[in-house]
């Protein structure tokens, strides 16, 4: 790996462990300034307080949460965006470049693919044109491969998942994000068809701690590096103590019982 890239891999991912706890903050461009995205600072202080290795962001929101004191957080940019205001809230299209990641000290990008969307083909050349442009500065590439269209009877389907997880890595991506499949088989198949690290997606808000915890953890047993969780976080009772859990579960090898506990601050 180009020891540019190595560097800035590692402030994404635990060097030690090979795996990464990353907290998309991403939303309100999608579905506007919702609970939990308003004071940045805050939210990026129990973030990386409680123990996160990464935030992904807009270009426009990094300097609503840097922070002049606490602990470090590896910054991930986002370069593409779609609105739920949108006909096509599904059609990512590129909102900025590599280029301006690195001008704002990120240690990776982000890129956005709906498959099965009609709009497909011009997000599979964004993340083409994207990881290419990435490759040459030695910038890592996390691509966000869902599943959403016409033709999608079921996003969450395991072989519908290992294809999107599969599309990131073959296009170039140094990760991939895809939706968790329901079981420990079903994803471990997910995560044997991509030579990259697999990330899970948190999706909609869940009812309790114990339901994400859970999920997260079946993901590690299967072989999945950890996640790439936004509302289930941010929009936490208590941020900083879901971070710690999850800290717990993925870098510690804490049991679910334990990392619940520490979520509901036992």
């Amino acid at each position: 790996m180009h020891i540019g890239k190595a560097i800035r891999f590692e402030r994404i991912f635990n060097r030690n462990t090979g795996r990464a706890i990353i907290v998309p903050l991403d939303h309100g461009t999608t579905i506007g300034p919702v609970d939990g995205l308003i004071d940045m600072r805050e939210t990026l202080s129990h973030i990386a307080s409680g123990g996160a290795n990464a935030v992904l962001m807009h270009k426009g929101l990094v300097p609503c949460g840097h922070r002049q004191q606490g602990p470090d957080i590896g910054l991930i940019v986002h370069l593409s965006a779609s609105t739920s205001l949108s006909p096509f809230p599904n059609a990512k299209t590129l909102t900025g470049t590599v280029e301006d990641a690195i001008r704002l000290g990120a240690d990776a990008v982000s890129v956005h693919v709906n498959l099965g969307d009609e709009t497909e083909r011009e997000m599979l050349a964004d993340l083409g044109r994207t990881a290419a442009r990435a490759a040459e500065w030695g910038m890592p590439i996390l691509a966000m491969i869902y599943a959403r269209g016409p033709k999608i009877k079921n996003e969450f389907d395991p072989d519908v998942v290992a294809h999107c997880a599969r599309v990131g890595m073959e296009l170039g991506a140094d990760v991939v994000k895809v939706p968790y499949t329901g079981s420990v088989e079903s994803f471990r198949r997910v995560v044997a068809g991509a030579c990259v690290p697999v990330v899970i997606a948190g999706g909609p808000k869940m009812d309790s701690p114990r339901e994400l915890l859970q999920m997260v953890s079946d993901s590690l047993e299967a072989g999945g590096s950890g996640l790439s969780i936004g509302r289930n976080i941010f929009q936490a009772d208590d941020t900083f103590n879901m971070v710690r859990a999850l800290h717990g579960l993925v870098h510690k090898g804490w049991d679910v019982d334990d990392a619940v506990s520490v979520a509901q601050g036992v």
